[in-house]
């Protein structure tokens, strides 16, 4: 009896400090916006939760809740392996590469989760003060981060978890690298686990700094007719940290008034909501719906609504806030195994739109 006393304690205590935390440290502030580096991390590279804008921060799992909120790490029930590919801005030939996998460790343990995601921008032609055209070779930019993350149930309806990762930035020149850091919790009640609440504080760390040959110049002095070498200084930036505040709700469809708390219907449609505080852009309102039919096929669209959005002159984003995507879940015969093939597209106000498309298998 005491022990779930003090475990209930121990629960109140973590969601208020994370809630404590969210108001007393971030706040949208769109007079920043620019600030910040590493804009990368803000980006979802999945394929399925993109699908409704990232709305579901409360109910996202697996692999996925890597980049929305750790806590629902926790709810992996054996091994998933993912990938997803995403051309994002169709027509800049920017592809975002995302992996990943997580695995339970024991029966009564917690979730461990690693993922990786590269992003690369083309070829793009080098240039200089005497050759503004280019000819003189290709460089090739890349972005790439590496989060390890863990996340265990604390009872039945609270779980939470923590993801480091590793940011590095780099052309053949000048790199920059970093460290990230993500922590979250869930909250999850009703006869059907159908309410699900969840906070999360993303990118939190110390700022980063480019360094490399690239920020140093020779030049001929000619009083003295001797090359030198100056080395530029580079100002150090930080992480974009924010706070994801999210809410969903489950309706199973069908249902008789006498079924049991364990019974669940073919079809589900969840709602869901979620409010991003950004420290160093415009906040964020996400809301999405998802329908399932018996949990093998999934269609879902979400809009992300943040101050002028639809204004060409004063939005801080390339995207106009709608998306859309589907799922398809089979199993892979009678051991319970599935795979699930996730497309989403998201709409942008200039080039072609965002396309993602992945792959995830459940063992």
């Amino acid at each position: 009896m005491k022990t779930n006393i003090h475990m209930r304690k121990i629960q109140s205590l973590s969601l208020t400090a994370l809630l404590f935390l969210s108001t007393a440290i971030f706040a949208g502030n769109e007079d920043r916006a620019g600030e910040a580096g590493s804009s990368e991390l803000l980006i979802n590279p999945w394929g399925r939760s993109s699908g409704w804008g990232g709305a579901n921060t409360s109910g996202a799992t697996g692999l996925e809740a890597m980049n929305l909120n750790v806590a629902g790490l926790a709810y992996t029930s054996g091994t998933q392996v993912g990938y997803t590919n995403t051309s994002w801005l169709g027509g800049t030939d920017i592809s975002i590469n995302t992996a990943g996998l997580a695995t339970r460790m024991g029966e009564n343990g917690g979730v461990l989760g690693i993922s990786v995601m590269s992003m690369t921008f083309g070829d793009i032609d080098v240039t200089t003060v005497d050759n503004p055209d280019g000819g003189l070779g290709t460089f090739s930019p890349n972005f790439f981060n590496m989060g390890l993350g863990y996340s265990k149930k604390f009872s039945n309806t609270i779980s939470g978890g923590a993801v480091v990762r590793l940011v590095n930035q780099s052309i053949s020149n000048v790199r920059a690298n970093g460290v990230a850091i993500d922590a979250g919790v869930n909250y999850i009640t009703g006869d059907r686990d159908q309410l699900k609440f969840g906070i999360t504080l993303r990118n939190i760390g110390p700022t980063m700094k480019y360094s490399g040959n690239g920020l140093s110049e020779r030049y001929e002095d000619p009083s003295t007719e001797k090359e030198l070498t100056i080395s530029q200084r580079s100002n150090d930036f930080e992480l974009p940290s924010l706070v994801n505040i999210g809410l969903t709700y489950d309706f199973y469809l069908g249902l008789s008034e006498d079924a049991m708390p364990d019974e669940l219907s073919e079809h589900r449609l969840t709602v869901a909501g979620n409010f991003t505080s950004n420290s160093f852009t415009k906040d964020q309102i996400r809301l999405g719906v998802e329908y399932a039919f018996k949990e093998m096929f999934m269609l879902r669209t979400g809009y992300v609504y943040e101050s002028d959005i639809t204004n060409d002159e004063e939005a801080q984003t390339a995207s106009n806030g709608l998306s859309a995507g589907a799922t398809i879940e089979v199993p892979l015969g009678k051991s319970g195994n599935t795979l699930g093939i996730d497309y989403s597209y998201r709409t942008t106000r200039y080039f072609d739109g965002t396309n993602s498309i992945g792959v995830v298998l459940n063992f």
